[in-house]
């Protein structure tokens, strides 16, 4: 008789140097270089691994100008720190961004594939269009792409990658010292592809890993976004602010993989949490408060203007309703702008109220561990969820969350309390896809 494995949550740890938050490097607790300090990101990847979650996270962008936020104008490019990572750890998967709009699928192809040997199978690729429109001047580019055609390149973008992956079969390289064949010539592909954006010959100079591809993520939430991950990714990085939205947005892109001919347990909804954590719920609050008074109007206008392409939100009075925007923004951070353009016309929102929301927005989980990892279940086991990618709003963060949530979801049998695989497909449950070419053989013998 064969016994079904009770589901369990999948966790990533966002390693984000000073943060997210555009004044948290003037915590009183955090190290200001952060963003750019291996011995800290060494520490948060080993703490993560201690607490046995599946992955770390490395974001990325490609444009930033004087208003940036503190982490952005001087940080890691993740393929190179997400190297080093997998030097001092052993077990945990390592996730970066990179961007399909401004690199070529030859070269992350192997990239990848070295980062996915160097580790020992824990690669996997956030994949991302780019939205801001200034990358284009750093890559001798005229224009941006616009929203749908920067899809169409990803579409076409993975299939390459995809492709170059299964350049050599698994058992490719004979290796034979004494007859001095070091690979079977018959099992190595070249590509040949002719497409819309891309033409390359392949093969690729590095064969697959012991997991077979990296794991794909993928973070959009624009209809664009929702569709590509529901036909592509193995784990999509989301954001929604209610367990109502999670449902919604949960089933709507598990259904469009059951479209694709894809079972519900192939992709994994995560979204992205930056819990604060305190002995009391006053604690909590408290912590909350003092990050959020780190922030003045000036730098959250700035911060806000991100998302729309840099607008200038400082030619607007702070305190009547927030602006019409009509186009700005649409060819950027198209699911965020339209949902902070929605908020604030259900609310109300005044210019000023919106900037520091959007700013130092008020964590949906937040309390005492126990009411924290209370709403994780509750997510998790009412089916909007399948884990989260942990971020940090404090410094702290990340420990007091490993040290004081994960034991009671333990305890709870809702997350692993060891290791059981040593890929990142392991972790996530994620099969190994099988070589092209080797399974092209094995249907038409």
């Amino acid at each position: 008789m064969t016994t079904t494995k009770k589901r369990q949550l999948k966790l990533g740890a966002i390693l984000h140097g000073v943060g997210g938050n555009i004044a948290g490097w003037r915590h009183p607790d955090a190290q200001p270089d952060a963003s750019v300090n291996i011995e800290f990101y060494k520490q948060q990847a080993q703490k993560a691994e201690a607490g046995k979650f599946d992955f770390v996270f490395i974001a990325d962008g490609l444009y930033i100008n004087e208003k940036s936020i503190p982490h952005f104008l001087n940080r890691f490019e993740p393929l190179t720190i997400l190297s080093a990572l997998g030097a001092v750890t052993s077990k945990i998967g390592l996730v970066g961004t990179l961007s399909t709009s401004y690199s070529e699928p030859f070269t992350v192809a192997r990239q990848f594939g070295s980062l996915d040997h160097i580790s020992g199978g824990r690669a996997g690729w956030n994949i991302v269009t780019s939205p801001l429109e200034g990358s284009a001047k750093n890559f001798g580019k005229t224009e941006h792409p616009d929203h749908p055609t920067r899809y169409r390149i990803a579409n076409e973008y993975l299939e390459v990658t995809r492709g170059l992956w299964d350049s050599w079969e698994d058992d490719a390289f004979v290796r034979d010292k004494e007859s001095g064949q070091f690979f079977d010539p018959e099992k190595l592909h070249t590509l040949n592809h002719k497409g819309e954006f891309f033409s390359v010959q392949g093969p690729l100079n590095i064969s697959r890993s012991k997991q077979g591809h990296p794991v794909i993520f993928q973070a959009g939430s624009s209809e664009a976004g929702k569709s590509f991950a529901s036909k592509v990714a193995d784990a999509v990085f989301a954001h929604f602010e209610s367990i109502e939205q999670g449902k919604q947005f949960y089933d709507d892109v598990k259904g469009r993989a059951a479209a694709h001919g894809r079972s519900s347990e192939e992709i994994a909804i995560l979204p992205g949490i930056a819990p604060i954590i305190g002995a009391t719920d006053e604690e909590a609050e408290g912590k909350y408060q003092e990050l959020a008074q780190l922030v003045n109007i000036e730098k959250a206008l700035d911060y806000l203007g991100r998302y729309f392409d840099h607008h200038d939100f400082s030619q607007y009075p702070l305190d009547e309703p927030f602006p019409e925007l009509g186009e700005i923004g649409q060819n950027s951070f198209r699911s965020t702008t339209d949902h902070i353009k929605r908020q604030a016309k259900e609310g109300g929102l005044t210019l000023r109220q919106v900037a520091l929301q959007v700013t130092t927005p008020r964590p949906t989980f937040i309390g005492t561990p126990d009411k924290v990892a209370d709403q994780i279940q509750q997510w998790f086991e009412q089916g909007a969820v399948d884990g989260f990618i942990v971020g940090s709003s404090i410094p702290t963060g990340l420990t007091e969350f490993v040290d004081q949530v994960v034991p009671i979801l333990q305890e709870r049998g809702l997350f692993r309390e060891e290791y059981e695989h040593d890929t990142l497909r392991g972790h996530l449950g994620v099969p190994v896809p099988e070589n092209r070419y080797a399974k092209t053989k094995v249907t038409t013998v």
